[in-house]
């Protein structure tokens, strides 16, 4: 059950139309990014929780349930999605945002940060830390950990696996990576079925990875700015796809305000597995 206090529209950013949810009226905007394999409902519990003081909005990214799905690889790059978000900033009217991303969505803020920080009040970011930080922990470890990575480049067979017996890989991509059980119920996999059965989302969820992993991991990062924005991360140290030695020492890229916040009892999905803790995490780091 969606609760009453989220409304849903679209927004055209340049050639691209954006669906969202939203919640809230306050002065403030706060954007809150989904990742892989999600949409804006992985954020239902937060959206309704900060809309008491902010204007909360939580895209579908492009590719992504009702949003437009691009149908060239290079339509994910990086910079595009960044770009999809200083629009959607731009379409609610306002100068600057408190952007906050899970998985992809993390990458982005990051990204954000890093590219147009003058479109930043405050940055967050759960779970993946900036490609910079990832490069420098890299080991044969995590490279086994996020071996779906890599696999997701070779055409058509992902699709295909990840489509097989009602999409059974990408529930268990979600039910069996928990620390908890039922954190996802059958109404919530319902839900996400509906978004993975959209035309041509299985693919454009995918470009992402193919857009994106490669060039990244080989560019170079070590002269990058530092990140001049209030920032907060949030990690669940129960991840098995990005390991806690993957986030080590991302204060140090960090020129302001840093706060950093570990929840041992949760895994990847930590604003649904945790979500008290990161509404009121989130919360008190908006106000200050």
């Amino acid at each position: 059950m969606i609760d009453e206090k989220i409304k849903f529209d679209y927004a055209q950013i340049g050639n691209v139309k954006l669906h969202y949810a939203t919640a809230g009226d306050g002065e403030k905007l706060v954007i809150l990014l989904h990742g892989f394999p999600e949409f804006w409902y992985s954020w239902r519990h937060q959206l309704v929780a900060l809309s008491d003081e902010y204007t909360v909005v939580a895209p579908d990214m492009r590719g992504y349930n009702l949003s437009d799905k691009p149908l060239k690889v290079e339509d994910y790059r990086i910079d595009k999605l960044v770009d999809d978000i200083c629009g959607l900033i731009q379409h609610f009217g306002r100068k600057k945002a408190a952007v906050i991303g899970h998985d992809w969505g993390a990458s982005i803020a990051w990204a954000i940060a890093t590219k147009h920080p003058e479109y930043l009040w405050k940055l967050g970011a759960l779970q993946v830390p900036p490609i910079s930080v990832w490069k420098k922990n890299q080991t044969f470890k995590q490279f086994l950990a996020s071996w779906y990575m890599f696999f997701f480049q070779i055409p058509r067979l992902p699709e295909f696996l990840l489509q097989r017996n009602d999409y059974a890989a990408l529930k268990d991509a979600l039910k069996k990576t928990t620390a908890e059980k039922n954190v996802f119920t059958d109404e919530d996999l319902t839900d996400y079925k509906k978004a993975w059965n959209e035309p041509f989302a299985l693919t454009a969820m995918l470009n992402y990875y193919r857009a994106n992993i490669v060039q990244r991991l080989f560019a170079k990062t070590e002269n990058l700015p530092k990140i001049k924005v209030p920032t907060l991360f949030i990690y669940g140290e129960k991840d098995s796809a990005v390991l806690p030695e993957t986030v080590k020492g991302i204060g140090e890229i960090i020129d302001a305000p840093y706060q950093e916040i570990r929840i041992p009892d949760a895994a990847h999905w930590v604003q649904q597995e945790a979500a008290e803790i990161v509404t009121d995490s989130l919360r008190e780091f908006l106000a200050e």
